[in-house]
């Protein structure tokens, strides 16, 4: 049996302004009806695989939950990380976590955010690597590059062998991203593979990989897990224990200095979705190199990316060549499509001038459903709120605003005080300023409501919560 471990709590910049540290990439739909996250999830089950275990962070753990139910799956265990500190933590706490019940369960790590469309190649590659992991090794799995890639580590197999093999082949070592010169060579080369970041090895062999080259780790990590707290079915690791650990991949830590290492090549098609240029080539651009997707159009274009993300809003390229255009309802990228690695700086500079665009999308997602805000004003705010079917709010009162519920789709169970009342479509509730309430969806569809809010400060940090089901503070 082998237990996938989905690594999802990135931030996933480089695809902003549709991936955002508020929703990053993995969540999203990226590639067709399912977030990437989903599509890992349903390519890592079935026969011979356990539940997976997901190491998140903790404002992501109900979209997972959510996610995962969506498909029709449910987790063995989800970890929650009191801050990220890239991968090398992340897996050790997920074989610790694994080793409690089975040290020498198999344990297939892998992001959450990539593209593998031939699931049916992969599972039998994963079990072509099998053997070799349990005997003890570390396997990697290289990807058959087909490019000169400049987003990507590389790995470079040893002498003689063959990167097309069926089975593990030796591994002489770790290379970091080259520059256009270097990945040209590499390729011409024929003994490189893409790193894919993705790991097949037993949970003991991995714990002992650290106990010889990261012991300061082994030891915070497992004080982190042994520490950890259970709330509402997560596991959250201890963040002073946490907070010690080393911020550093799995790569620097492990990987470069361990000596039981192969790689199990695989050439069936994959992308990390690194970048708007991977998702332009892997969405399959027409006859003249374009991407559309709904509500955009390309008129006399070509080699160009358009993609409107907010329904209604239409977005038109004109005589565009070799072009990405993102466009939000709050934000809008535009670049050269050679360029596309540098979105992140794009970020960067919307954070040094404090604007929220740079984290924060419009649709803020909540354990109970979403909220968007449609209209900002001096002394009011217009919000459309989604509440999930059987869904609750927390009960609550705010200091300096008072709030107009009028419900448009569903019904709402509202209470404010001691009084409690359902209302339908059409009809409304006033929330005076103090009065303690709470927005409950009894139904079995969507309810939605537009809320209007009056008062002095309108921020989301005035909520006072006396109860609250997700155990939020």
């Amino acid at each position: 049996m082998i237990h996938p471990i989905l690594l999802c709590g990135g931030s996933g910049t480089r695809l902003w302004p549709l991936s955002r540290k508020s929703y990053p990439k993995q969540f999203a739909k990226l590639m067709g009806d399912e977030s990437l996250f989903q599509a890992s999830a349903r390519r890592l089950s079935g026969d011979g695989y356990a539940a997976p275990v997901i190491v998140t962070g903790d404002p992501f753990r109900f979209i997972v939950t959510e996610q995962l139910a969506q498909v029709e799956q449910a987790a063995m265990g989800i970890l929650i990380e009191p801050q990220g500190r890239n991968t090398a933590p992340a897996v050790l706490a997920a074989a610790l976590w694994i080793a409690k019940t089975d040290a020498s369960a198999l344990m297939l790590v892998a992001p959450s955010d990539h593209v593998i469309p031939d699931t049916t190649a992969f599972a039998a590659t994963v079990q072509a690597a099998v053997p070799r992991a349990q005997k003890g090794d570390l396997v990697t799995f290289g990807i058959m590059p087909t490019r000169p890639e400049t987003g990507y580590g590389y790995l470079e197999l040893a002498s003689g062998a063959d990167t097309g093999a069926a089975t593990p082949q030796s591994l002489a070592r770790f290379v970091e991203k080259p520059d256009a010169g270097r990945a040209t060579e590499m390729l011409a080369a024929g003994n490189f593979l893409w790193n894919a970041g993705i790991f097949l090895f037993t949970a003991e062999a991995i714990i002992a990989a650290y106990r010889t080259h990261a012991p300061q780790m082994l030891e915070v990590v497992t004080t982190a897990l042994k520490d950890a707290n259970a709330d509402l079915g997560f596991t959250r690791l201890d963040p002073d224990a946490w907070g010690k650990t080393d911020d550093i991949s799995i790569d620097y830590a492990i990987m470069e200095k361990a000596d039981n290492l192969a790689v199990m090549p695989f050439s069936a098609g994959w992308s990390d979705l690194g970048g708007w240029d991977a998702v332009w080539m892997e969405s399959g651009p027409d006859t003249q190199g374009n991407v559309c997707s709904d509500n955009a159009t390309a008129i006399d274009c070509s080699d160009t990316l358009l993609r409107s993300e907010t329904e209604g809003l239409q977005l038109v390229g004109i005589g565009l060549e070799n072009i990405i255009a993102i466009a939000m309802g709050d934000a809008v990228l535009v670049a050269d499509k050679s360029q596309a690695q540098r979105v992140k700086e794009a970020v960067d500079a919307l954070k040094s001038q404090g604007s929220s665009q740079a984290v924060q999308l419009p649709r803020d997602y909540r354990p109970w459903g979403w909220y968007e805000s449609l209209v900002i004003g001096g002394r009011f705010q217009v919000k459309r709120i989604v509440v999930n079917p059987g869904a609750a709010l927390s009960l609550q009162s705010h200091h300096h605003r008072s709030e107009h519920w009028i419900v448009v789709e569903g019904t709402a169970k509202v209470t404010v005080d001691a009084d409690v009342k359902l209302i339908s479509e059409n009809q409304s509730v006033y929330i005076p300023l103090g009065a303690v309430h709470r927005m409950e969806n009894p139904g079995k569809v969507p309810m939605v409501l537009i809320e209007v809010q009056t008062g002095s400060y309108l921020g989301e940090d005035d909520i006072i919560r006396y109860e609250d089901v997700y155990a939020r503070s």
